[in-house]
């Protein structure tokens, strides 16, 4: 069976776990955790990095710091995973659903102004499977008009656009840490900031509301999510592989770019480049041109020993979003067309050329022949 992903370690990351357990760091409070948060705010240019236990976590507490109510509206991609849109539900806010770019997948800034209005408080910007959105334009278009902008970069380590690394556009941006992802710590996610009030807050809310002068005598309810230092030690060492991870993902890319370069009657990709952003292939994402075939497709290729994955969901179709959100007739064909028809094939250290052959052979006898 060829995963769709399988984590790989190093000696660098057995290294680092264990001097970290020789020294009995291993709780959320200890000197690793600080050491990695760190490491992330240098690696991805921000002033502050709060480490925590997910990356869906991050998300609920960057929404929860703004004090958020059931009249303010967040624009977020339909063609996300679902953990924006319960972030959005449970910090008492409106989501608000917008399409994607029907090439590069990611939000734009023309489908943010189709859903700007009065009530806009902030933006949810998704960086998603291998590219990005329009960064530069949707965060100068929320400067200008005084909306928050949090943007999601758990698929864009190591991202770059216009030598502006992705997790420094947003006023928060958070990251997950999940084992498919380009930096892992097994679970483990993380909010940056260059405010330092927005840090300040995060740290209380993940940490019980402690106090260091009344240390259990308590203002708020709070949340314990905090990241341990075997995570944090991981992740250390996860940081320092990234150039060569994203290095190997390219590489791979490109190769089944090449098998599958005369087949855009059959199917379509991300491209490599788009409006100057490299594609990193967090996934190698494919978009089936025929329509109906990717659910049996996905079974026979199980069958076959090549495990793949859907695209997602659309959240605006999702039957867990609750009805007094629901708007009737909204058509995002977009973000449809990929929840519909999109798949997504093995990818990483575990996926020899060989295997990639053989993943492009079967999956054209799949589209062929269901």
């Amino acid at each position: 069976m060829i995963r769709v992903f399988e984590p790989k370690l190093n000696r660098n990351d057995y290294i680092s776990i264990f001097k970290t357990l020789y020294k009995n760091n291993i709780s959320g409070s200890s000197p690793t955790v600080q050491e990695f948060e760190k490491k992330l705010a240098d690696k991805f240019d921000s002033k502050h990095a709060v480490a925590l236990s997910n990356g869906s976590v991050a998300l609920d507490v960057a929404l929860n710091l703004l004090d958020l109510n059931e009249e303010d509206e967040v624009i977020i991609p339909s063609f996300t995973i679902i953990s924006c849109l319960s972030a959005v539900i449970r910090s008492g806010a409106k989501p608000v659903f917008c399409d994607v770019d029907p090439i590069s997948w990611n939000m734009t800034l023309e489908d943010v102004k189709n859903k700007i209005s009065n009530k806009t408080r902030v933006v949810l910007m998704v960086h998603t499977y291998g590219l990005t959105a329009e960064a530069h334009k949707i965060k100068e278009f929320c400067t200008s008009n005084s909306i928050i902008l949090i943007e999601d970069a758990a698929e864009a380590h190591g991202q770059i656009i216009d030598d502006k690394k992705c997790g420094s556009f947003g006023d928060m941006s958070t990251f997950s840490f999940y084992a498919n992802k380009h930096i892992t710590t097994g679970e483990g996610g993380a909010i940056l900031s260059n405010n330092s009030e927005y840090a300040k807050k995060a740290r209380q809310l993940i940490n019980l509301d402690f106090n260091n002068n009344l240390r259990f005598q308590h203002n708020n309810l709070y949340w314990n999510h905090r990241m341990s230092g075997l995570q944090a030690a991981l992740g250390i060492s996860q940081i320092d592989n990234l150039d060569k991870v994203i290095t190997k993902k390219i590489k791979q890319g490109g190769y089944y770019d090449q098998l599958l370069s005369n087949s855009s009657d059959l199917v379509s990709v991300q491209p490599k480049n788009f409006e100057g952003v490299q594609n990193h292939y967090w996934v190698f994402g494919i978009l089936l041109k025929k329509e109906g075939i990717r659910d049996k497709m996905i079974k026979n290729l199980l069958i076959e020993g090549v495990e793949t994955r859907p695209f997602f969901w659309p959240l605006h179709l999702q039957k867990a979003l609750p009805q007094k959100f629901v708007i009737k007739g909204l058509e995002l064909k977009v973000s449809e067309n990929l929840g519909r028809n999109g798949l997504y094939i093995p990818i990483g250290e575990h996926v020899s050329k060989s295997d990639q052959n053989k993943i492009i052979e079967k999956l054209f006898y799949q589209i062929k022949n269901c």
